[in-house]
């Protein structure tokens, strides 16, 4: 190949061993058409309900519910103590904002 140094490997004359990927593909018995249909079948239902998932997940509408339902787990974790203790200083803020408004004029 012009312009790279690494050069293809020539084609392999020898047949390619076709071993089964998985030992247990290896001792299995021949199935008979009844239970390949049953797996082909089976097969079938994961990879819809794999597309249902994935459809699930990147539908806008599902992506904003999600969003809403953790915002709203988190707000109910806030603890109590806390929250009162928060509103109580925006409050003060506020007065005394308004205190020091009334003042200057």
């Amino acid at each position: 190949m012009p312009g790279t140094d690494i050069e293809p490997k020539p084609a392999s004359k020898k047949p390619a061993d076709k071993k089964p990927a998985d030992k247990k593909q290896a001792d299995k018995k021949p199935v008979s058409q009844d239970e390949l249909v049953a797996d082909i079948d089976r097969t079938r239902q994961e990879l819809a309900a794999t597309i249902d998932a994935i459809s699930d997940r990147l539908n806008p509408a599902n992506a904003a519910r999600r969003t809403v339902e953790r915002v709203r787990e988190r707000v109910a974790q806030v603890d109590p103590v806390l929250a009162g203790s928060a509103a109580v200083a925006v409050a003060g803020i506020a007065i005394a904002y308004v205190l020091l408004r009334r003042r200057k004029r």
